[in-house]
């Protein structure tokens, strides 16, 4: 099958898992307007303790990152262009910080294809330059990933390529933001406007000198 006609197969379910994620992250709850400053408690939806590997073969957990903000998006190496895009937009977010607001991110990748993101594969990925500087690879088990994709609430799934014997991974395309305790502040679709996103990490550092 062409790979255009694929990705319109797998565009159309993406779609449906992400408003799925945003009803559940809205829940019934009444709507409050976010703004800098107001964020969720440790009982947040989303997020929670995880234990994977960067990119220099390192375990690592969410205490590794200890104080600073995570910006964290799960996607794989192999993605045509939904991830590479995220990511991008990521670090033009990050290009409009300052020095001492970008030294308080740490840009993450979680893998949500292990089998074939390898330590080194990683490692290969996150050093482009059109990613953000200082990018996080992290991949793991298979067991791994999937402890920590249901803790974000990261749907995901393979989708095979019977022609060429190849498959694509349909997922969640999610940005989130967690703090410095890696609790959850935010949470944005992954064509968010760079301007939006560097503006809402400023507003948080501001009001969270540490």
């Amino acid at each position: 099958m062409p790979r255009p006609v694929l990705w319109l197969l797998i565009a159309a379910p993406t779609v449906l898992l992400i408003a799925f994620f945003t009803l559940m992250l809205t829940d019934s709850s009444p709507s409050v307007e976010r703004r800098a400053g107001v964020r969720t408690s440790g009982e947040a939806l989303v997020g929670g303790p995880f234990e994977l590997v960067d990119q220099t073969g390192a375990t690592v957990t969410q205490d590794t990152y200890a104080g600073k903000l995570m910006l964290i998006y799960f996607g794989y190496t192999y993605c045509p262009d939904v991830c590479p895009f995220s990511l991008q937009i990521m670090a033009a977010a990050m290009d409009q910080l300052s020095e001492d607001e970008r030294a308080r991110i740490q840009p993450m990748l979680i893998t949500i294809d292990p089998e074939r993101d390898t330590v080194e594969q990683m490692a290969s990925y996150v050093s482009s330059p059109a990613f953000p500087d200082g990018l996080v690879g992290l991949t793991g088990t298979e067991e791994q990933i999937a402890s920590v994709a249901r803790a974000y609430r990261v749907v995901y799934q393979r989708a095979e390529d019977a022609g060429s014997g190849d498959y694509l991974m349909d997922h969640t395309s999610i940005i989130y933001l967690m703090d410095g305790e890696a609790n959850f502040v935010d949470v944005f679709t992954s064509g968010v406007d760079p301007r939006d996103l560097a503006s809402r990490l400023q507003d948080f550092l501001e009001e969270n000198p540490g």
